[in-house]
């Protein structure tokens, strides 16, 4: 088993790198993480490596959940309050 340093947690030799995952992605493999960890029979070693891409990925999670609230609150309304367009994100 070969790890890297990805700068975000533990990355495994065949794993995408966390950077690079959509939300789903990240979600999915976050999900079989807890479910490892969960059942208790991994290793404590592979236990701490998976932990720590856990948390990468969580990290990851938030961002992009953050990114997307910014463009939502970002949606301009029309008159009769129908999405009409997006402001810029630096628009106050």
């Amino acid at each position: 088993m070969t790890e890297t340093g990805t700068g975000q947690g533990v990355q495994q030799a065949g794993q995408k790198p966390v950077a690079e995952m959509s939300f789903e992605e990240a979600i999915a493999e976050l999900e079989k993480i807890v479910e490892k960890l969960e059942r208790g029979q991994v290793p404590l070693a592979e236990s701490i490596a998976i932990y720590e891409r856990g948390a990468a990925l969580k990290k990851h999670c938030e961002a992009l959940l953050k990114q997307a609230e910014a463009r939502i609150e970002k949606i301009v309304l029309n008159e009769q309050g129908q999405p009409a367009g997006t402001s810029p994100l630096d628009a106050e």
